[in-house]
């Protein structure tokens, strides 16, 4: 794959758009949480997307999407790896994520599966974990 160009900060619609469009929860998505997400491609219509939730030490990987044409061509990956730099500037130590469709993809990341109930107390405050996903989502992590 070519060198890929990520942008900070896509619109909220355009963010929600995608995640809507990939089965991904959006209803809790603020201005706020924009400063932590990434883009490819157009701002209007971003053709990849990921966002991270900063929790002190602890981040929410959340909202990992790309188009259908652009899976296996290193494009989630490159949004994976910006989001875990990020992460770590922001001081974050572990990062956590759920999925119901990603487990091998992110396990080839260095995500390990983990109980629910081990979950530290911030991410199981945020809105995705207690509710936006279903309770048969993987709970995945990684240290950084």
């Amino acid at each position: 794959m070519a060198a890929v160009v990520l942008q900070a900060g896509p619109s909220r619609d355009a963010a929600a758009s995608m995640l809507e469009a990939n089965g991904l929860p959006a209803d809790d998505l603020t201005d706020a949480h924009m400063r932590h997400y990434f883009y490819a491609g157009p701002a209007n219509d971003p053709q990849g997307l990921v966002g991270v939730e900063i929790l002190g030490i602890d981040a929410l990987l959340r909202s990992l999407a790309v188009a259908a044409e652009l899976r296996t061509t290193g494009l989630g990956c490159a949004l994976v790896q910006r989001a875990e730099a990020h992460a770590q500037e922001q001081g974050v130590r572990s990062m956590y994520l759920l999925t119901t469709t990603a487990e091998h993809f992110f396990t080839r990341r260095g995500y390990a599966k983990l109980e629910r109930a081990k979950a530290p107390a911030g991410i199981r405050a945020t809105r995705e974990f207690a509710g936006l996903c279903p309770a048969s989502s993987i709970f995945m992590f990684k240290r950084l």
